[in-house]
């Protein structure tokens, strides 16, 4: 203990007393004979479903360690509070299992704490023999079209925020007087996203969507969703659950085009079983939808269209439509690619949800962060380098030597040495 430098910031300072005191009684014990090693501390940086899940397997795992979680919220439970829809409730039962784990003697939970600035991780670092980062991905991905900032374009992240009660989403008020709502992406966040604009309000009344969202989404026009993929329909992201919760949404009904179908009876044949399932339930909606259904409120798939740009209203002010450029596929199955044909159509729609996958933020100077991919790099699961060093060893440069000596034989040398940093770190690390 007499190595760790007291932390610098006064709320930590109170946190590594309560961890101090832990190890000294831990070292109180050795002082009595024991030869038990020091209690392991180790800190978990989030508290949502995996922080959670990793908490319970190591205090499972581990008699002897124990385990603070912390997080940026006053509140745990990460996405199982705020991004799973509120007509889900079965999802949110794993509630009752964290719960179980944050209320054992060796498990600490401190929530308002914000890694980074509250605390630092190298402050973390000092007082704990671990520190796990599952802090998830708080970003959204950019579309990167023009238009993108009106008014009337959102991320699904921050409209799930909106209407499963995220503080830092209370006030984002989607306009909801269009009629028609256009969703790009095709997961299942994306039917989320649509099933909630057009649940009938009863049902919604029933979860527990915030008040606020719930009486906005009691005055909406919204009558027609638009949810829009580059690829076809043998990859779309969703699963067969989700599916089938939005063909059989009360007063709603599936506008699917049979001719988006043609010939995927036989091509199904040979593809996984939850893939088949998924594409033969699109097409038995496509033909009931063919053969007529009433229902005021509707919802379609539109296949092979990306997004090009978000027009504006005369004003300028906020979104009044966009254009969508039609794709082909090239490849097949799970890894067909999507290009462009140069065709292009125009859609009317005063509300864009973009559901096209969130993306990691950096915590903290210390932790070296991937800008490119968005990603800590790792290794296994461990960070691979302290700020600014990418170790190699001995091992990664065997992998190098071996490279070199492939290329100068090839051409008749001894070695052809590489020459460019990045890709020697990059050989090292494979």
């Amino acid at each position: 203990m007499s190595k760790l430098r007291a932390p610098a910031s006064k709320l930590f300072n109170l946190l590594f007393a309560t961890t101090f005191a832990k190890k000294t009684s831990c070292y109180g014990v050795q002082r009595l004979g024991s030869t038990a090693a020091p209690q392991p501390q180790v800190c978990i940086v989030g508290g949502g479903p995996a922080g959670f899940y990793t908490a319970q397997h190591l205090l499972k795992s581990h008699k002897g360690v124990q385990v603070d979680i912390f997080e940026k919220l006053p509140v745990p439970f990460g996405l199982v509070r705020f991004g799973v829809a509120p007509d889900h409730p079965e999802v949110k039962n794993v509630i009752n299992t964290f719960t179980q784990t944050a209320r054992q003697d060796r498990c600490g939970f401190y929530g308002n704490v914000t890694v980074g600035s509250d605390v630092t991780v190298e402050e973390l670092k000092q007082a704990y023999h671990a520190v796990i980062l599952s802090y998830g991905a708080e970003g959204s991905r950019s579309l990167g079209i023009p238009g993108e900032e009106l008014s009337g374009v959102h991320s699904a992240k921050d409209f799930v925020g909106w209407y499963n009660g995220v503080p830092g989403n209370k006030d984002l008020k989607p306009d909801l007087s269009t009629e028609t709502a256009v969703i790009l992406g095709q997961g299942n966040v994306a039917l989320d996203v649509a099933r909630i604009l057009l649940s009938p309000l009863e049902l919604l009344k029933k979860t527990d969507i915030t008040a606020s969202s719930l009486e906005a989404i009691g005055g909406s026009r919204v009558r027609r969703v638009l949810i829009v993929g580059r690829r076809g329909p043998l990859q779309v992201a969703c699963t067969i659950k989700e599916l089938r919760e939005m063909i059989n949404l009360p007063g709603t009904k599936p506008a699917l085009d049979p001719r988006d179908f043609q010939g995927l009876r036989e091509a199904v044949q040979d593809v996984p079983r939850p893939r088949k399932r998924l594409t033969e339930l699109l097409m038995k909606a496509a033909l009931e939808n063919a053969a007529g259904k009433d229902a005021e409120r509707e919802w379609s798939l539109r296949f092979l269209r990306s997004p090009a740009h978000i027009l504006p209203s005369p004003d300028r002010s906020r979104a009044a439509g966009i254009r969508l450029a039609v794709t082909r596929l090239e490849g097949s199955g799970e890894r067909a690619r999507a290009v462009l044909t140069g065709e292009v159509e125009e859609v009317e729609c005063g509300l864009i949800v973009s559901s096209i996958g969130y993306q990691s933020l950096p915590i903290d100077p210390a932790v070296p962060f991937d800008l490119r991919q968005a990603i800590i790099p790792n290794r296994m699961g461990r960070v691979q380098q302290a700020p600014g060093v990418t170790p190699v060893s001995f091992a990664g440069w065997e992998k190098i030597d071996a490279v070199e000596t492939a290329r100068g034989m090839a051409v008749g040398k001894p070695r052809e040495k590489l020459v460019d940093l990045r890709d020697m770190l990059k050989v090292a690390s494979l």
